[in-house]
């Protein structure tokens, strides 16, 4: 039997997930979640196998969780489910600690092929990842610029990028506002842009915000 936790934040989809597992002998959904710091809560009094995960949710998202998570509970997979293509997050949350990564769009059916895969311990990657990933070799210089940051770079970018203030981020990330800061000028550096109205652009124009 193959232990299942479940974070949305919308509870037609955590419903709908629930109901397509049901119907899978092997498959049972053990917990449910509605954003990332739920989620870590769940992780830690929940034994499970697979965590599927959105990204987008409000407070904490499923990016800003993460690596909490993969800390927390080292041995469970991590599949995200999003509604982002995999060309905008999938190489940077694999190699942050993600089992897989599909996008809501998939057959449902691919969603069961992709937990049980990750429930013997393997990564589920998707031809389309796979063709990400040959991209890749060889050719660091074609590297998108965001993912050419490190995790946390990552997740300060997109958050300023949708506004927030270096306090917020702080706040959220459990950082200091200085410590913020430092990491902003960094990923300006490596990304050679020069204020947060073009993180903002750069990110609509990439499609890693709406």
């Amino acid at each position: 039997m193959i232990r299942i936790g479940i974070v949305d934040d919308h509870a037609i989809v955590r419903s709908g997930l629930r109901n397509f597992f049901a119907d899978h002998v092997d498959l049972r959904v053990v917990g449910e979640a509605a954003n990332g710091r739920e989620a870590i809560d769940l992780v830690r009094t929940t034994e499970m196998d697979v965590l599927l995960m959105d990204l987008a949710m409000p407070g904490q998202s499923g990016l800003d969780a993460l690596a909490m998570i993969r800390a927390k509970a080292p041995d469970v997979g991590i599949l995200i489910l999003s509604g982002y293509p995999e060309e905008h997050y999938a190489m940077n949350l694999i190699r942050q600690g993600a089992s897989g990564y599909l996008n809501k769009e998939c057959d449902p059916t691919e969603i069961v092929e992709a937990v049980r895969t990750i429930a013997l311990g393997k990564r589920y990657i998707t031809r389309t990842v796979a063709d990400l990933l040959a991209q890749q070799l060889g050719r660091k210089d074609d590297v998108p610029l965001h993912e050419q940051l490190s995790e946390r770079e990552f997740q300060v970018f997109l958050k300023l990028a949708r506004g927030e203030t270096a306090g917020d981020v702080a706040k959220s990330l459990s950082l200091s506002v200085k410590t913020v800061s430092t990491y902003r000028t960094r990923l300006m550096e490596k990304m050679g842009l020069a204020s947060n109205s073009d993180l903002t652009y750069y990110a609509l124009k990439n499609r890693l915000i709406d």
